[in-house]
């Protein structure tokens, strides 16, 4: 895993309704999930739409099985450190909608038969399709993914024949 643990800062409300910080420390958990040299840090995550929003939580939102999107409706948000030359790109498919905003440095956006490189500002929605994610460089490259519930409409469903999600 990386040093640099991503800081999460949480607002809530305090008995009277007032605005407060609820917490204000590093993320709480930290997984290598899809091959070596990734680590997914879980910043927060959601199990409805639309998501309750209480004075405080209940329960840290991130003790939950780990899977990759949403278990469900709702939605995740999580920060990702690729290593250089973490091995090679793993392909997969989820029934979400993702934002994946490049931090730092740089990473290849990999679909069946194109990619593009990404750099730190850039920004890709990426929409169910078949992909993996590549670092080719010889630094860490860091991207915030956020996460919806999505659902195959019929016709794309049908037009994808067999495949596998990840959970």
């Amino acid at each position: 895993m990386s040093e640099r643990i991503p800081r999460r800062v949480v607002t809530g409300h305090d008995d009277t309704g007032r605005s407060v910080f609820l917490s204000d420390g590093p993320s709480p958990r930290g997984h290598d999930l899809s091959r070596p040299g990734v680590t997914f840090y879980e910043v927060w995550s959601t199990a409805s739409e639309p998501a309750p929003i209480t004075a405080a939580e209940p329960a840290e939102p991130n003790d939950r099985t780990q899977t990759i999107g949403p278990a469900g409706p709702g939605s995740v948000i999580r920060i990702v450190d690729f290593l250089p030359a973490g091995g090679p790109p793993r392909m997969h498919r989820t029934e979400t909608i993702d934002y994946g905003i490049v931090l730092e440095g740089e990473i290849w956006a990999v679909l069946e038969d194109t990619e593009v490189l990404l750099r730190a500002g850039d920004i890709c929605v990426q929409r169910g399709t078949n992909h993996a994610w590549d670092n080719r460089s010889d630094a860490t490259a860091r991207v915030a993914f956020v996460l919806l519930n999505g659902e195959f409409q019929p016709a794309l469903r049908d037009s994808l024949g067999d495949f596998d999600l990840l959970p």
